[in-house]
């Protein structure tokens, strides 16, 4: 996918204090014999946009599922913000301002693409019998305020005109949109994207990077995401941190791991990692 935005313009992106938001220490989720996390130790900095990335089946979604509580860990450690978070639900993880979004997406299809958006907005007094009949008034001004910051955020993503048709009539890219902006209506300190480029088309994915890139300068937003488009890694991430096999075997910046030995023979054993703009082709496995 061809990007505006270049890595000399995530390179001067401003950074906030560079403290760790997110580590993880060892942690391991097998399936029967299989370890499909098999002692995965990592850390990303807060205001930071870090990709995660790895051939199929290295453990990247797996890992996401752990940290956010879907899957139950099987051991390590992880912790959020200085907050353990291995174990705990993943409303609960959520509400600690760590989102994700998810490769097959959650929309919930029998409701207007608008309900989808503000059923996903924190502090509604309305979702409260006590508060709806005591403050009737504050309900109706916050329900009105959400709907504001819906509408706003659908047409960043040229949703807006489906704001009132069914989520499951959208395609796979605009459901894929659909969850990215439900997601940001939690304003959360730290987004987790597991391969937000697939199925949207070149001009929104460049509209959604964009937008990336604003949230972090603007608001501090720490993003992890999984891709597997590596113009897209090497021209918008600060880091890469690699996956093979259920551990990590590379960690640096995109310069550093594109040409790491580690990371091509984990792809195609041989050749090297397509430059950023380069002709398809030859080792473009990432």
């Amino acid at each position: 996918m061809a990007t505006e935005t270049t890595a000399a313009t995530v390179a001067a992106a401003p950074r906030r204090n560079g403290g760790r938001i997110l580590e993880a220490a060892e942690v391991v989720k097998h399936f029967g014999g299989i370890f499909a996390v098999d002692g995965t130790s990592l850390d990303v900095r807060e205001g930071s946009i870090t990709a995660l990335i790895g051939p199929n089946g290295a453990g990247k979604t797996t890992f996401f599922n752990v940290i956010t509580g879907f899957y139950r860990p099987d051991g390590g450690a992880a912790s959020f913000a200085g907050s353990p978070i291995l174990g705990r639900a993943p409303h609960a993880i959520a509400r600690m301002g760590m989102v994700r979004t998810f490769q097959i997406t959650k929309a919930l299809a029998r409701m207007p693409v608008i309900d989808n958006m503000m059923l996903a907005a924190p502090d509604q007094p309305g979702e409260r019998i006590v508060g709806l009949l005591t403050r009737p008034g504050a309900s109706r001004r916050r329900e009105k305020e959400i709907r504001g910051q819906a509408m706003e955020l659908l047409s960043v993503f040229n949703l807006e005109p489906l704001a009132d048709e069914y989520a499951g009539t959208l395609s796979g890219g605009q459901r894929k949109l659909l969850e990215l902006a439900r997601a940001l209506m939690t304003r959360p300190r730290m987004l987790l994207l597991d391969e937000p480029m697939a199925g949207i088309n070149p001009t929104l994915g460049r509209r959604l990077l964009d937008h990336m890139q604003r949230l972090r300068a603007e608001e501090g937003v720490t993003f992890l995401f999984i891709e597997h488009d590596m113009e897209v890694v090497m021209n918008h991430a600060d880091r890469v941190i690699v996956m093979a096999e259920g551990r990590v075997i590379a960690d640096g910046t995109p310069e550093k791991v594109r040409t790491d030995r580690r990371v091509i023979d984990a792809y195609l054993g041989s050749g090297t990692v397509r430059e950023a703009g380069a002709p398809e082709g030859g080792a473009d496995g990432l």
